[in-house]
């Protein structure tokens, strides 16, 4: 894929980029090894004052950064105003939690005794340049969620953003600069995928995470396992979204719809399994469906837009197959499933019913506005039918039953457990998946100390 800005609203290509030279590759790799050995020195007070600043900056800049994003990958603008604003709230809150989350931790006295010391503590110390690899659909948040946290604890970043976004990817970089960051704390190189495993492989790069697809989650854990070196793989995900008898079925089948077709539903965490039920299967699928309908697909620079563009020719080619598939299988589609007419790489919100397992979109992720509906006769179908998936990133339960709930959490097979509500992502609490969803958390304590060196500190007695 070329390093370009293509208009999904049009197919326009407005702007290319030169990908990096290997001369220039080098030259990234030293700044950045140059950077930590100071970066790593400073205090958390320095380094709050820094990440407060760039987030001062985010908050200023949101609404032209907003029509980058909007213009290189499709969600409505509205949307991408709100990324920003959520990145810069993450952004406040790592320079005001760090030093806490990662304060010295004083082992118990009778153990340290035991081991023959006087006292014992762990701390967490910085690991050094860290490799982002990081996908289009959310070009701020993703790479924010890895960054904040990376520079608090003092590594540098090193970012390969999707070849899609290369604008957004380059204000990232000049971003920490304007905030005053020193050159080579953080970076963004335009490569493609091809030239990814050099980079991880040099013994400069300490760690590296991704967001994206399973086949680059495997890619790129591969190289680093042949190397030795720590990951956080954030993949995809079908997430369930159970509705039992007992729920507000009006309110989950308005969320839903929200659920469903955020981001243009090109979400790993967007609900896309609909398990209802057969108590109120009817209910709920006559108001889901009608929500569904009712949603403004259009330009997504226009204020009114619920709905824009896929960001790609080849995805909703994919999406197609995948409805094409599951139509000509059997499924009865209750909206949508059909390309429209004109420019720009538009599909329907689509809600598509009577699905069986032999279905591709049974197992596969469905990354755009389209949601499938399974009926349950009872509990235990429905978190049969929840957990009959390779992915496991997060869950989406309604009802009002106490007992059900406990069980919901107790059996779902993913790394959250969303009841009568939406999955949604904050600083404060853990992310992250199980299965074919990936390992490691990002966000909250737990994300800031994936990549620490977590170090016994043992005083003789």
């Amino acid at each position: 894929m070329p390093i370009a800005t293509v208009n999904p609203a049009n197919g326009e290509t407005l702007k290319t980029y030169d990908a990096l030279s290997a001369e220039e590759i080098e030259h990234r790799l030293a700044t950045a090894e140059a950077a930590f050995h100071t970066h790593r020195t400073t205090s958390f007070a320095e380094r709050a004052q820094l990440l407060h600043r760039a987030a001062d900056l985010l908050e200023g800049d949101a609404q032209d950064i907003a029509r980058v994003m909007t213009t290189e990958m499709g969600k409505p603008v509205k949307q991408a105003r709100a990324e920003a604003a959520k990145c810069a709230k993450a952004m406040h809150w790592y320079a005001d939690h760090a030093e806490k989350l990662l304060a010295d931790e004083e082992g118990d006295t009778a153990d340290a005794q035991d081991s023959g010391a006087s006292r014992v503590l762990v701390r967490y110390r910085p690991l050094g340049p860290v490799l982002a690899v990081m996908p289009w659909n959310f070009p701020l948040w993703q790479v924010i969620r890895f960054a904040a946290p990376a520079l608090m604890a003092g590594n540098v970043g090193l970012l390969k953003h999707a070849s899609n976004v290369p604008q957004t990817a380059l204000y990232l970089e000049d971003l920490f600069r304007r905030a005053g960051y020193p050159e080579g704390c953080f970076q963004t190189l335009l490569i493609g995928s091809g030239a990814v495993e050099d980079v991880l492989r040099d013994p400069r790069v300490k760690a590296a995470t991704l967001t994206g697809s399973e086949p680059a989650g495997r890619a790129v854990a591969s190289v680093a396992g042949d190397e030795v070196k720590k990951t956080v793989l954030e993949l995809g995900g079908s997430d369930p979204y159970v509705v039992m008898p007992s729920a507000d079925v009006e309110r989950a089948a308005q969320v839903a719809v929200t659920a469903r077709v955020q981001n243009n539903g090109q979400s790993c965490i967007a609900a896309k399994r609909f398990i209802v039920h057969t108590d109120v299967f009817d209910a709920f699928a006559e108001r889901f469906t009608a929500g569904m309908k009712a949603l403004t697909v259009g330009d997504p620079l226009d204020e009114n837009t619920d709905v824009g563009p896929l960001s790609t020719e080849q995805g909703r080619g994919d999406l197609e197959e995948l409805v094409d598939d599951a139509v000509e299988s059997g499924a009865t589609v209750l909206c949508g499933g059909e390309r429209p007419d004109g420019s720009g790489w538009y599909y329907p919100p689509t809600v598509l019913t009577d699905i069986t397992p032999e279905m591709r979109i049974h197992l596969e992720e469905a990354f755009g506005p389209v949601a499938t509906l399974y009926r349950a006769a009872d509990l235990d179908e429905a978190v049969a039918i929840a957990n009959d998936t390779p992915f496991g990133l997060s869950s989406n339960v309604w009802t009002r039953d106490e007992a059900e709930i406990d069980r919901f959490v107790r059996d779902l097979e993913a790394g959250g457990v969303y009841v009568n509500g939406m999955t949604a992502s904050h600083p404060a609490f853990p992310f992250g998946g199980v299965k074919r969803s990936g390992y490691g958390r990002e966000l909250s304590g737990h994300g800031i100390r994936e990549f620490c060196n977590i170090t016994t500190v043992w005083h003789g007695a």
